[in-house]
């Protein structure tokens, strides 16, 4: 079993995934397989394709900006402060919807979703996020099957401006 871990704020290995950055915190081999915890920040209107994780559950906390966030039949606005828990099996997305990038803690439990960032993503080679690009959506829909992970709609759409 691994000891106690402390990292300082910017601190933890950052990946540019898809449009975002994915700073992780705490991963499989820190806390022994039980969760991943990650820290993103994305850009206003970015989204990912409706997804179903069928081996773990996901949670959000937002720190700042905004989300929406739809899981099932439902949907919600998420703002600082807020909170969202999403279950395995359920298709959700989410869209940044403020007007600035949001960030916000991202919780996987087990854990592992780390190495879908790494298989995804690439180290982030500089402060900030990546420039934005197209995914190429069959290679991420490979990736994603590979952990249990399943495409089933296009992302989220903010609309007309």
């Amino acid at each position: 079993m691994s000891l106690g871990v402390h990292l300082d704020k910017d601190a933890g290995e950052a990946w540019w995934f898809l449009d975002t950055r994915m700073t992780i915190k705490a991963d499989s081999a820190t806390t022994n397989g039980a969760y991943t915890l990650l820290e993103f920040t994305a850009p206003r209107d970015f989204g990912p394709p409706r997804h179903v994780h069928h081996g773990e559950d996901e949670a959000f906390v937002v720190l700042e900006g905004g989300l929406r966030v739809e899981c099932g039949d439902d949907g919600w606005d998420v703002g600082p402060g807020g909170f969202v828990f999403l279950p395995r099996s359920v298709p959700h997305a989410f869209l940044v919807v403020s007007g600035h990038p949001v960030r916000a803690l991202q919780l996987t439990t087990p854990a592992g979703f780390e190495h879908f960032v790494a298989a995804v993503g690439a180290p982030a080679a500089g402060a900030g996020l990546p420039v934005p690009a197209a995914p190429d959506v069959p290679a991420l829909a490979a990736a994603a099957a590979r952990f249990h992970t399943e495409i089933v709609g296009p992302p989220l759409s903010s609309g007309p401006s």
